[in-house]
């Protein structure tokens, strides 16, 4: 795993074990939602600051092809989607934003596509 020092991305990384394999020898699919879970959630927290709250609220996934070996999900938090979130905030109100990445396979082919909405909103007084 890695995150940027900024908080606007990560890199997580799934290696195949006895553990997160399915009856068909592929990734079991909780394991490849479970990779990606909090990433959204953490890179927002951290990249919006201590004046917001920040929760999931969603998430769905969908499975485009067995994922074998080690699988990877890259999570990029970018400027407009924060200054998106801030202005829809600012007096109060929550906004609710979906975000998505894909799960690739050692080929960069995708396994899966994952989306999280989050639920934000300022906090009073600040």
């Amino acid at each position: 795993m890695e995150i940027g020092e900024d908080w606007h991305g990560a890199r997580v990384r799934l290696r195949m074990h006895a553990w997160n394999r399915n009856a068909v020898g592929t990734h079991f699919g909780g394991s490849l939602f479970a990779m990606c879970d909090p990433f959204w959630m953490l890179l927002a927290m951290h990249a919006l600051g201590p004046d917001y709250i920040v929760w999931d609220k969603a998430g769905d996934i969908e499975f485009v092809k067995p994922g074998k070996g080690t699988v990877e999900a890259v999570f990029q938090l970018d400027d407009a989607a924060l200054d998106e979130i801030r202005t829809a905030t600012a007096n109060g109100d929550k906004a609710l934003r979906w975000f998505e990445n894909t799960v690739t396979d050692s080929e960069g082919e995708i396994v899966a596509r994952v989306r999280k909405q989050l639920y934000v909103r300022r906090k009073a007084g600040r």
